[in-house]
């Protein structure tokens, strides 16, 4: 009983604690305390752990929520701004739709009109009409169907004219490596390669007073073939001229139906076709060939090397033939050895020497020269042709060879032979006191004499040191070896008909748009050159001059050594190996 009151009274004590609320030290300090009577305080325990767990996270999901809240937001302004993108897309391609469809209507209007006007207009139009419209479009198609295969022909003529280029050149650089190269010297044959460098063509040094070879390069061209002279072939005329009193050194020549006259000088160094024309129909076609053969074309030089070939002379010409020959060189064949044997004897007043190679030390020792023959020429008319050759090579054709440390003389040519164009160029250096004479040959679509001259030119630079001299005596520079030009300049491109004639062929050439019968007419009016007089009367000399004397002693023609006699001057060493 008395156990009951007391829990009660506890009971009470712990209600009336609670009701006030004051803490229970009675319920703290009892540890006997039932769970029934513990489980207020849990709850209350556990809703305050509740309680503090649910605020963070109702803070958290607020958080969360205003975060949502913004990404969508800025989904839908996105949303909102790619709706207006496209639908602004829309509108152009809807606009340039309809604008195409506009412009197609357009067109396909426009034919419709072009169309039924055509129609109309073709119901208007007479039989007659309707046969010339379509004779003129005929024509029009076939205009443009020539021009096509005009430049198709063109193209191919210029892929051709490449392959020749490269197999000449190719040729060329065989020939040379086969060369034989005993006794020359290797100095000068150096500076022939250089100066010659990746061009077909061939080139020959020798001493024009001895007749000594210094190097021959590419030999299968300078000995054993043959090729046109061209302008070369002037000197011939020239000294022909000279010699039967047809033309006077220092008499003025209209030339052709010019306003302009020459002089021999300015000929030869502007290389004036219409000049030598004339004096070669003079001279006649037999008297041109005289001479030709007194100075060695024709025949062999006698060079100590196998297999020489003796070239080609015409065998007979008339009328205008004769004139173009003596300008030209047509049906002559020279080798590049025969031409320097020819300015050799210019150089030394008259003796055609015989080109020889020393191949040993002993040969070298005792080497003296051999003249073939002494050429019946008088010295005077030699030395008439020296102030054009050094003309063209101060201001004429031959400017590219110009050195201002000696005086050269020379002559260019240009001209297609042998399958074809050709560029010549025959010289010698110093003038004064001559040590070398140089020829040069090349081969090539864009080969031309002053190409030529312009490898010699290196060649006499190469080897100035030692053949050439600084200081030339006086005479040297006297006004009949340092000749001023006649011409007015600006006629000088006129009156060069060798560079003329090239330059216009070569633009004919790469042009190839026109018909084959105006290139014919084109080639006949650069080739052919009008005449003063009928050509029946061409190959008859001027009765006017006298004829000049001629020294005593000297015959119609000398007879050259034979082989026998040569023999017996020096010995000489031959090479029989064949090429």
């Amino acid at each position: 009983m008395n156990n009951r009151k007391l829990r009660e009274a506890r009971q009470r004590f712990r209600f009336v604690g609670a009701s006030e609320g004051k803490p229970n030290p009675a319920a703290r300090l009892n540890p006997q305390m039932t769970f029934a009577e513990r489980s207020p305080i849990l709850v209350l325990v556990l809703f305050a752990l509740l309680l503090g767990v649910a605020i963070p996270s109702t803070a958290l999901a607020q958080r969360r929520s205003k975060s949502s809240k913004s990404t969508a937001k800025a989904a839908k302004s996105t949303a909102r701004a790619e709706k207006k993108t496209t639908k602004r897309r829309e509108k152009r391609a809807a606009a340039s739709s309809r604008k195409d469809r506009v412009a197609r209507s357009g067109r396909r209007n426009a034919r419709n009109r072009s169309v039924a006007r055509e129609s109309r207009g073709s119901k208007r139009m007479s039989r007659r009409e309707r046969l010339l419209a379509a004779r003129r479009e005929a024509e029009r198609r076939r205009r443009e169907e020539a021009a096509r295969r005009a430049e198709l022909a063109r193209l191919a003529a210029i892929a051709r004219q490449r392959a020749m280029d490269q197999a000449l050149r190719d040729e060329a650089a065989a020939n040379i490596a086969r060369d034989e190269t005993t006794g020359e010297d290797l100095e000068v044959r150096r500076a022939a390669i250089a100066a010659l460098g990746d061009r077909a063509g061939t080139v020959v040094v020798m001493d024009p007073k001895t007749g000594r070879v210094y190097t021959i390069v590419n030999q299968e061209w300078a000995l054993r073939r043959g090729f046109k002279p061209c302008s070369t072939i002037k000197l011939v005329t020239g000294l022909a001229g000279l010699c039967e009193n047809v033309i006077d050194p220092v008499q003025l020549v209209s030339v052709g139906a010019s306003s302009y006259s020459l002089d021999l000088t300015d000929a030869l160094a502007l290389s004036n076709n219409g000049f030598f024309q004339n004096v070669g129909g003079h001279v006649g076609f037999e008297k041109m060939i005289k001479y030709a053969r007194e100075l060695g074309l024709g025949e062999r030089t006698g060079i100590n090397h196998p297999n020489e070939y003796p070239g080609r002379v015409p065998v007979y010409k008339y009328g205008h033939a004769v004139n173009h020959m003596s300008s030209h060189g047509d049906d002559f064949e020279v080798t590049p050895i025969q031409l320097a044997a020819l300015v050799s004897a210019i150089a030394n007043g008259g003796k055609l020497l015989v080109p020889h190679l020393p191949r040993t030390p002993e040969e070298t020792i005792n080497f003296k020269p051999e003249v073939r023959r002494q050429l019946n020429i008088p010295q005077e008319h030699l030395r008439r042709l020296i102030p054009g050759m050094i003309g063209a090579v101060n201001y004429g054709t031959a400017r590219t060879a110009y050195d201002m440390t000696q005086t050269i003389a020379g002559k260019t040519g240009t001209c297609i032979g042998q399958g074809s164009w050709l560029g010549l160029f025959a010289s010698y250096a110093p003038v004064h006191d001559p040590k070398l004479a140089v020829v040069v040959v090349t081969r090539g679509s864009r080969e031309r004499g002053r190409t030529a001259a312009a490898v010699a030119g290196q060649i006499y630079r190469a080897l100035a040191h030692r053949f050439g001299t600084q200081a030339p005596p006086a005479f040297a520079t006297a006004p009949e070896l340092a000749p001023r030009p006649k011409v007015n300049p600006a006629n000088a491109a006129a009156v060069s008909d060798e560079e003329r004639e090239a330059d216009e062929a070569e633009a004919a050439t790469m042009s190839g748009a026109q018909s084959e019968a105006d290139q014919t007419q084109n080639k006949v009016k650069t080739v052919v050159k009008p005449i003063t007089r009928p050509t029946e009367t061409t190959t008859r000399p001027v009765p006017q001059p006298k004829p000049r004397s001629l020294p005593e002693g000297t015959g119609t023609q000398s007879t050259p050594q034979t082989d026998g006699a040569a023999s017996e001057s020096r010995p000489r060493r031959v090479l029989t190996t064949s090429p």
